[in-house]
């Protein structure tokens, strides 16, 4: 891999959390919803189709590996997947767990309400409830 800087908009919105194999795994600041972002580890990408093919295999696969755990942890209705980078250029990929009870619940979470950053130990408390779950997969 070569030299890799996390982008700015990313930086200033999201907690970072660990790496993965590829990827970094972020948390996005808003409380309103478990929203998580991977950023595979690569300068200069857009678009999936940019990565390699061995590339694109472990982000599917990191991908995969993230939703179900994170499904399990929060045992949401949906998870959704969402690579949009209108905003932001750098590839990152969304996952949100959804409640039929969220604040945005059937809309997308864009735009829909402004973020509700995360308060006291909460941040912390979700990255000890996750970094574990996902390190305990990685190590088998």
């Amino acid at each position: 891999m070569t030299t890799f800087a996390l982008h700015p908009q990313l930086a200033a919105d999201c907690i970072e959390l660990m790496d993965l194999p590829l990827c970094k795994l972020l948390l996005c600041n808003d409380s309103q919803y478990p929203w998580f972002i991977l950023v595979p580890r690569v300068e200069d990408v857009q678009d999936i189709y940019q990565l390699d093919w061995n590339e694109q295999q472990q982000f599917l696969n990191e991908s995969s590996m993230l939703s179900e755990v994170l499904m399990q942890l929060f045992n949401g209705k949906k998870m959704n997947v969402a690579a949009l980078g209108n905003v932001c250029p750098q590839l990152h990929i969304h996952h949100v767990v959804r409640f039929e009870n969220d604040a945005a619940w059937p809309k997308p979470i864009w735009g829909v309400h402004p973020v509700k950053a995360y308060e006291g130990s909460k941040v912390e408390e979700i990255k000890s409830t996750v970094v574990p779950a996902i390190k305990a997969i990685l190590s088998k």
